[in-house]
């Protein structure tokens, strides 16, 4: 099948309805008869979908439709945002902040150790290690949403998986720029990388406040849902469009938007866009999870092999000890100190960015570099199919077991 649709293209638009309507289905089926969430069946029938099997959706068509991903995640982070009020967080604040940090930073340790331990590498230590604190929220956030989620463990969770890319930055920031100093030999460029890593977030919390002022005196005033999601649609976009040209990172942008939307605004404000985006959103997810499918390969998987094997380990020891450390020194719940882990464990895009960037100026130095770069993009690729999948079903577990879904 694969050869016949290479050979005879449908057009895009009846592929991309194909995609939708069957992974639609998909989903269906697979919540009702192997009681996986969902977005796991989205996937599982974009895998079908895309060049592993069918090819209906070529590489050429993925990259033509990035933009749909980047809208999702534009969605999922104003999402989070809206979740973190920090009336409540203030509450849990001392706690959040420990299981970011030492969460972020055992991962990293562990990482670093099991990699540099099997390949004697420092610079491919070094930047698997910055690259395995990042987790994905939309898998996250897809999870809670479907299973209608509430708890404090939930409005940690959302926390955590929002803030936490943001200190996984800042700690790839100074590993990389290590990283390239000790393969091109020299240590004299680190604080001029570290200050523009600073930079860059500086500048997406700068951006993201001031379209989050000027998207609440537009909102404040309008009242019919339709003008709701048509404002809330098109400042999305707008900032996703803005970071891409600005090089910062839209999910930190847009994630402001949320938090500003729930700290300044009175309650009927933050109530009409909940509605809107409880609507929209199903659709963004459905995308975002099937194009995702699309983009896995099966065949890297046997790139997996023992570097693989061991980032996926001490990624997870890393995750899950940290997190409890963390909650059991912020005094948190037991509930959250058992569970908080194993749901924080999905990486997909921004890993996977952050691979392709070093992949990129890897290659531009050459030589061993290239082939680092090589070998921590694949790597990154795989473990991104196995930490895709199983990373919402044990968000999922964790959250049933800390009694925040109805089973």
């Amino acid at each position: 099948m694969s050869e016949y649709f290479a050979a005879h293209p449908l057009p895009s638009t009846l592929s991309i309805g194909i995609l939708v309507i069957l992974s639609f289905y998909a989903g269906k089926l697979s919540k009702r008869f192997i009681k996986l969430p969902t977005i796991i069946g989205y996937m599982l029938f974009g895998v079908i979908a895309g060049p592993s099997f069918l090819n209906l959706i070529d590489e050429t068509l993925q990259h033509k439709l990035i933009f749909i991903t980047e809208m999702a995640l534009g969605f999922v982070a104003v999402s989070i945002g809206l979740e973190l009020n920090f009336s409540n967080l203030k509450k849990q604040g001392k706690g959040i902040a420990y299981i970011i940090f030492f969460q972020s930073l055992l991962t990293f340790v562990i990482v670093f150790s099991g990699v540099y331990f099997l390949t004697k590498n420092i610079v491919l230590a070094l930047i698997l290690a910055a690259i395995s604190p990042a987790t994905a929220p939309a898998g996250t956030v897809a999870i809670i949403q479907e299973f209608k989620a509430k708890g404090s463990m939930t409005k940690t969770l959302f926390a955590v998986v929002g803030f936490d890319d943001g200190f996984g930055i800042i700690i790839f920031g100074f590993s990389f720029a290590i990283a390239r100093s000790i393969i091109q030999g020299s240590m004299n460029n680190i604080p001029m990388v570290i200050l523009t890593s600073f930079k860059e977030i500086f500048l997406s919390l700068i951006i993201g406040l001031i379209i989050a002022v000027i998207f609440c005196k537009m909102i404040r005033n309008i009242k019919k849902p339709a003008d709701v999601i048509s404002i809330l649609f098109g400042t999305i976009i707008f900032t996703v469009g803005i970071s891409n040209y600005l090089h910062l990172s839209f999910i930190l942008t847009n994630m402001i938007i949320g938090i500003l939307v729930v700290n300044t605004q009175p309650y009927f404000v933050t109530k009409r866009i909940h509605e809107q985006m409880s609507i929209i959103m199903p659709m963004f997810f459905l995308m975002f999870f099937s194009l995702a499918g699309c983009n896995l390969h099966i065949s890297i998987i046997s790139s997996l092999g023992a570097l693989g094997s061991i980032y996926i380990i001490t990624r997870s020891i890393g995750k899950i000890a940290g997190a409890s450390i963390g909650a059991k020194l912020g005094n948190m719940e037991s509930k959250i100190t058992k569970y908080l882990g194993i749901a924080t464990l999905s990486q997909a895009g921004i890993a996977i960015g952050l691979a392709i960037l070093v992949k990129q100026e890897f290659s531009i130095i050459g030589g061993s570099a290239d082939k680092i770069g090589t070998i921590i993009l694949s790597s990154v690729t795989a473990t991104s199919i196995f930490f895709e999948i199983i990373g919402p079903i044990c968000a999922k577990v964790g959250l049933t077991k800390a009694g925040e879904i109805k089973s």
